[in-house]
């Protein structure tokens, strides 16, 4: 993610798992049916980008939920921008002068074909303990909580010290020009809650195993590699093949490694990790944690697709194009290659290392990254980490604790880019086999609610005083 000094902490990693005296949950039924009716109703608008997006009438129906909870209605604003838009509501706190706390989700979801599910996306369905349904996952069931949470505080009396702003971004899953438009809007923010980040994993069995939270993500690039020739006619090849020029160094880049990195927060995740692990692969975290140029340990790692992205950038190249006829030397071929870059890492200094890989000096290569600029892990803050922690313990006594980093990119970014801390605080528990974001029959069980309104509400209370 993006941006930041490290400001002062006052823990570092050894606090992330310290105990914290557990406090017996507060049941409210009322929020707890509120919420699931927010998210089903959530889950019926089609926020997909294109024709028929439904994202507008989305922030609508959220903006009439916040109002009926008690927000001013001229403290809620829905900007549209293109075929989407954007919702920003502010609940004003006791002191002016503080920096607000925000709250940062995004209401889009990615394209769903009913023919392709076993119940139409668009429909939500409560069925064996799970919500079914496009945003189940990402994000509508989190939305409706966090939202569930802000009126249920409001309810109760409480008064904020610093402006609590609830943002709601329209176009996350694609070009994301809302969420950077909402960043800029609100860059004087203390700091940020991405409720679409982070999260807790669940045994098969069902039990709680462990619960992390996002402090940083990787930055991801997309780089153009072209080789031009004059061309000719098939029958007279010539030494110089734009196909085969490209496809040569194509197989370089594919092989090339990054030297591998760690970071405060990284060294931490896999430390921590490495506990809720056994054999070879805790044996390589531990070993990767205490020294990142370990070979043994980065090879378990790297030939693991749910670790390699976590010890450094990787460059994969994810399209090729070449040639105009079936009977003509080809006289352009281009690739691209997809990077997602280690956290404080510029995407200058990976495109000059792709090029001498490439080794090809036909090749010229051009950074064509759209909806995506350069951001540094956020501070490992003592408050969000006391906060985090208190409030996980709270909800799920005796579960783990630590920070993680996302190989994706999120809204956290474009807040990190203005220097605003991010952290994706997400408290789903889901199982591993369970996870169906952006995929078919997406569902996320209902039993998150109830812990994931004493969460929210712990967590926003904590932050905003």
């Amino acid at each position: 993610m993006a941006v930041r000094k490290l400001v002062r902490y006052v823990a570092g990693a050894a606090a992330l798992l310290a105990p914290v005296a557990a406090q017996a949950a507060t049941r409210d039924a009322a929020a707890e049916a509120q919420a699931l009716e927010i998210a089903k109703r959530a889950i019926a608008f089609r926020s997909v980008a294109g024709p028929g997006n439904a994202t507008e009438k989305l922030d609508d129906y959220i903006k009439s939920v916040l109002v009926a909870g008690g927000f001013p209605a001229a403290d809620i604003t829905i900007t549209p921008v293109d075929d989407t838009a954007y919702l920003v509501a502010r609940w004003r706190g006791s002191d002016p002068k503080a920096k607000p706390l925000v709250i940062s989700g995004h209401l889009d979801v990615v394209e769903a074909k009913p023919s392709d599910w076993q119940r139409d996306p668009f429909t939500a369905v409560v069925e064996n303990g799970y919500l079914y349904g496009r945003g189940a996952t990402d994000m509508k069931l989190d939305a409706a909580m966090a939202t569930a949470a802000l009126i249920q505080m409001r309810k109760a009396g409480y008064t904020p010290r610093r402006d609590i702003v609830l943002a709601f971004s329209g176009d996350e899953e694609t070009r994301m020009k809302t969420s950077a438009l909402i960043a800029e809007q609100l860059k004087n923010a203390d700091l940020v809650l991405n409720i679409d980040g982070g999260g807790g994993r669940l045994g098969e069995d069902g039990k709680p195993q462990f619960f992390t939270w996002n402090g940083a993500e990787k930055t991801y690039a997309d780089f153009e590699l072209t080789v031009t020739n004059p061309g000719g006619h098939s029958s007279a090849p010539r030494p110089q093949n734009a196909i085969v020029q490209l496809s040569e160094a194509l197989a370089r880049i594919g092989h090339y490694r990054f030297t591998p990195q760690v970071s405060e927060l990284t060294r931490t995740f896999f430390r921590e990790a490495a506990k809720q692990k056994s054999g070879e692969l805790a044996a390589a975290m531990r070993a990767f944690a205490a020294d990142p140029a370990d070979q043994k340990a980065i090879a378990v790692l790297a030939a693991d697709p749910a670790y390699v992205g976590q010890i450094g950038t990787t460059c994969v190249p994810t399209m090729v194009s070449g040639g105009h006829a079936l009977n003509a030397l080809p006289q352009r071929a281009t690739a691209n290659i997809n990077c997602r870059i280690f956290p404080g890492v510029k995407p200058a200094a990976v495109m000059e290392t792709l090029k001498q890989v490439a080794a090809e000096p036909a090749v010229t290569i051009r950074d064509v990254t759209e909806g995506s600029v350069p951001n540094d892990a956020s501070p490992m803050r003592a408050d969000f980490v006391a906060a985090v922690t208190r409030a996980m313990a709270k909800v799920r006594p005796g579960v783990p604790v630590f920070p993680s980093m996302s190989a994706g990119a999120s809204d956290s970014m474009w807040f990190r880019y203005h220097h605003v801390p991010s952290y994706g605080a997400s408290p789903i528990f889901i199982k591993e086999s369970d996870d169906f974001s952006h995929g078919l029959n997406e569902r996320t069980p209902v039993d998150n609610i109830a812990p994931g309104l004493d969460y929210y509400r712990s967590l926003f209370t904590d932050l905003s005083k």
